[in-house]
């Protein structure tokens, strides 16, 4: 395997948290634009969507792939490589003419975060040994990850509105060209020492597929519905090649997911739980934003703006997290944090068609960002405490794709719920009662997501020896690396 990448610490993770930023700000940032791209380009209403699924599956779908290839072929060419193809093609979005040219754009953006994401990630675990430099450069990443997604609403709103449309496309090209910067003053790659292993090829297509059908079927329910054969039909065939997935790599001599990855605590509970907190944040993020602008009436800059509270206290949770889980454990953080987010997300709850930002939004903000905060530094820790440095991709693309698909089936289900409580009514007490329920769904997962961190996680560092492979049994034949 590689050896650790060369260079100052402080440099790599400098360049791996802008590199973050910027995959994170593109989940969120075009949101707002959505109505004048539909204008602009003159988009079918049923195809505006596929501005954000054509990121969302391309990025979900390849995550597990991009990992293992940064195992293989060096967390620092593939952030680089990455990082390229997703800024040309956020400057080809920039200056598309046509629907299907922007949606290509945003596809090809989600394959450049596939292979960019789990090699920023990876790159950390190579450059910071496990434990309290790990605790606190992972909990940079996160604060810098969520503050992305955050103001990614906040962008979208001042681009659009002041800039144009376009912008929240080529926004990303100087943010872009800071972490290739960024990433080639970090140095280079180590020689590689062993036995060259081979990208598994059966795996990486069973994956992508199952992966991405996943995906594909979740996100389009909003149009078709959970119960259309499309949709089931989607599902079920994911399914079917997940499962052969799993058989073809418990028995791969080089597999791109060891499955004995799973048999650690530390591992399972943390994707499990990153799962389930990514659900519940993002769907939360999308009915706080419109209660805002559908209920209370506010403009996009606005609304935008009115995420800065949250922001800040994403913020401030995080920083108080990575102390907690340098001192003790990263669980130490978890089960307040995922508490505190369930009550801020159960305060969101009690929104009114009457409200305001004061009395409806702000407080709820200011409770849910440290909750936040307080999970998803240590949730990065948990998901990769133990594993091999030659394992860093692997899993840090398998803890990319649990948030990914928690986010994607999460907001697409409490869509669901949302719009089933709502029926064909727009009024804004109608819709006000849609959020409030989905919000209230929200709540419970962060409690579920606490249970497990009860249940599941550890309670010392103990089970988990510093910087060794989790488990001592491969998949692989005698005499071979």
């Amino acid at each position: 395997m590689y050896k650790n990448l060369r260079g100052r610490p402080g440099v790599a993770l400098a360049a791996a948290a802008v590199a973050q930023f910027v995959f994170a700000l593109d989940m969120s940032v075009v949101n707002v634009a959505l109505p004048v791209i539909r204008t602009a380009l003159g988009f079918a209403p049923l195809d505006l969507s596929w501005i954000v699924h054509g990121y969302a599956l391309t990025f979900g779908g390849l995550l597990l792939l991009g990992g293992r290839a940064c195992d293989l072929y060096g967390h620092r060419r593939l952030l680089m490589g990455g990082l390229a193809f997703f800024g040309l093609c956020s400057l080809a979005g920039g200056l598309a003419q046509a629907p299907w040219q922007l949606i290509a754009a945003r596809a090809g953006q989600g394959l450049g975060a596939a292979a960019a994401a789990p090699a920023a990630l990876g790159m950390l675990m190579s450059v910071f040994p496990e434990g309290p430099r790990r605790v606190r450069a992972l909990g940079v990443w996160s604060a810098v990850n969520a503050a992305g997604g955050a103001l990614g609403v906040l962008a979208g709103g001042l681009l659009t509105e002041y800039a144009g449309w376009r912008w929240v496309m080529l926004v990303n090209l100087p943010i872009v060209a800071a972490a290739l910067v960024l990433v080639m003053a970090v140095g280079t790659a180590g020689a590689r020492t062993g036995r060259r292993e081979r990208l598994d090829v059966l795996g990486a297509v069973l994956a992508t597929g199952g992966v991405g059908l996943l995906v594909f079927g979740v996100v389009r329910t909003d149009t078709r519905g959970w119960a259309s054969p499309a949709t089931v039909a989607t599902l079920v065939a994911a399914a079917a090649l997940l499962a052969a997935f799993a058989f073809v790599e418990s028995r791969a001599a080089e597999p791109l997911l060891r499955l004995g990855l799973l048999r650690s605590r530390w591992v399972a509970g943390a994707n499990l739980l990153v799962f389930l907190a990514a659900a519940g944040q993002f769907a939360a993020a999308y009915f706080v934003s419109l209660y805002m602008q559908q209920v209370l009436g506010l403009g996009a800059a606005t609304t935008g703006a009115a995420f800065l509270p949250f922001s800040a206290s994403l913020v401030a949770g995080t920083v108080l997290a990575t102390r907690v889980t340098a001192a003790r454990t990263p669980r130490a953080a978890l089960v307040p944090g995922a508490l505190l987010a369930a009550v801020g997300l159960a305060w969101f709850a009690c929104i009114s068609p009457g409200g305001s930002f004061l009395t409806d939004v702000l407080g709820p903000c200011l409770v849910t960002g440290v909750g936040v905060g307080l999970v998803l530094a240590p949730v990065a820790a948990a998901a990769t405490a133990g594993v091999a440095s030659g394992e860093a991709g692997m899993a840090s693309g398998l803890f990319n794709s649990s948030r990914q698909l928690g986010g994607c089936v999460g907001l697409a289900a409490l869509a669901t719920v949302a719009a089933l409580r709502t029926g064909p009514a727009t009024d804004p007490a109608a819709l006000n009662g849609g959020y409030a329920l989905s919000l209230a769904v929200a709540s419970c997962l962060f409690v579920l997501a606490a249970v497990v961190a009860i249940g599941v996680l550890p309670r010392s560092r103990a089970a988990v020896p510093d910087s060794q492979p989790i488990a001592v049994t491969t998949n692989r034949p005698e005499g071979t690396l």
